[in-house]
Parts: structure tokens; sequence; C-alpha cells
């Protein structure tokens, strides 16, 4: 079902941008020198098609990285509740062997059924 609803959407997705690609596959030149527009210092020609996927992509980029910074602190809190789980579950298993060592040593101290019966 997963696999119906991609092709469902993904398909007319792909005829679309590949239809946009070629209605905007004029070259375009991009300047980055805002100060000699009709001599840039350093410019690039790319189909227009390209140069709007490149932004979309590079958005992309952005937005994950600027997402994965803001839940850094969510990261370090689970961490720290993994850690602390550790400890506790190390704290109960030393506990429960020094109950299982506790129960142990009364159990030998204490008298046996046979000598409850002589007393009787």
């Amino acid at each position: 079902m997963k696999r119906f609803l991609s092709f469902l959407f993904g398909f007319p997705a792909f005829v679309l941008l590949a239809a946009f690609a070629l209605a905007n596959r004029k070259w375009v030149t991009i300047s980055f020198d805002p100060l000699t527009p009709e001599d840039p210092l350093f410019s690039v020609r790319a189909p227009l098609w390209a140069v709007l996927f490149a932004g979309i992509f590079l958005g992309l980029v952005a937005g994950g990285i600027a997402t994965w910074i803001r839940q850094g602190k969510w990261r370090r809190r689970a961490r720290k509740a993994r850690f602390d789980l550790e400890e506790e579950r190390m704290q109960r298993e030393r506990l429960q062997k020094r109950l299982e060592e506790t129960v142990r040593n009364d159990a030998r101290s204490l008298p046996g059924p046979s000598s409850l019966r002589r007393a009787s």
C-alpha cells in the first residue's frame, strides 16, 4: 500500500517537474556582484530550472541543519536519560546481589526445621 501511494503521488510530481524543466530551459546569468551588474566579477550561467532546483535544494539543506540544531536540546536530554537509566540498572543489580547475599547469610544463621521439632 505504501509503495502504491508513493507511486500515486510521486509519478505526477515527476511529470510536473519534468514539464517545468522543459518549459524553463533557457540559460540565465546569475551574478554575485551587486556593484557592477553589466560586468560582474563573479557570475554563473545555468538553465533557469537548475537555478530554481538548486535554490529548493539549498533551502531543504538549510532547513534540515536548522532543525538538527534546534533539536540538540532534546538529543542531549535523551543521552542523559539513557545514561541515568544505565546507572539505575547497574545500581539495581548491585542491590539485588546484596539482597541475595543477605538472604543466604540469614538463612544459614536461622535454625533448621529439624531443630524446631526436637524443641517441641
